[in-house]
């Protein structure tokens, strides 16, 4: 194997573990990882609207989320908003219940880093850091979290 095909398993054996447990965690409270990464993105930028949500997610390609949203709705997660300027435009909140699942996720992830934390001790994790930028650049998933760093630090 080369050293590109190596790392391209490598990532995507990691990536698959790294989601299998946290869909394993996240089934009792009945949500995909995909459906989770939505929640935390409401519980940090909220309100947004459907293609704001699109532009931060990491989890799906395409900027259009709408039946991962439609979902949330209709399990009481997520609330349409109609817009007081313009009543075509819907921003999306998390309801009371999505407030206290997305507080249940972050708990679920926080468990989640830890396990990644402990294997990482003693790794200088810089030049791994470093590849998984350099590959993710200009990447649709790598824009959409550079995104989303942009705006957490913006919200700090």
């Amino acid at each position: 194997m080369t050293p590109a095909e190596l790392i391209r398993y490598l990532v995507l054996a990691a990536q698959r573990e790294g989601n299998r447990q946290l869909g394993h965690a996240l089934r009792a409270l009945g949500l995909t990882p995909a459906q989770s990464e939505v929640l935390r993105i409401l519980g940090e930028h909220e309100p947004l609207t459907l293609s704001g949500i699109g532009e931060l997610l990491v989890c799906e390609s395409g900027s259009n989320p709408s039946r991962l949203v439609d979902r949330l709705v209709s399990a009481g997660l997520v609330e349409r908003v109609a817009s007081a300027g313009d009543r075509r435009q819907v921003t999306l909140t998390l309801s009371p219940e999505g407030r206290q699942a997305e507080s249940r996720v972050r708990e679920i992830e926080t468990a989640l880093y830890a396990r990644i934390d402990a294997a990482l001790e003693g790794v200088d994790t810089e030049p791994a850091l470093e590849l998984l930028r350099r590959l993710s650049t200009g990447q649709p998933a790598g824009e959409a979290l550079a995104k989303r760093l942009a705006a957490t630090e913006a919200a700090r």
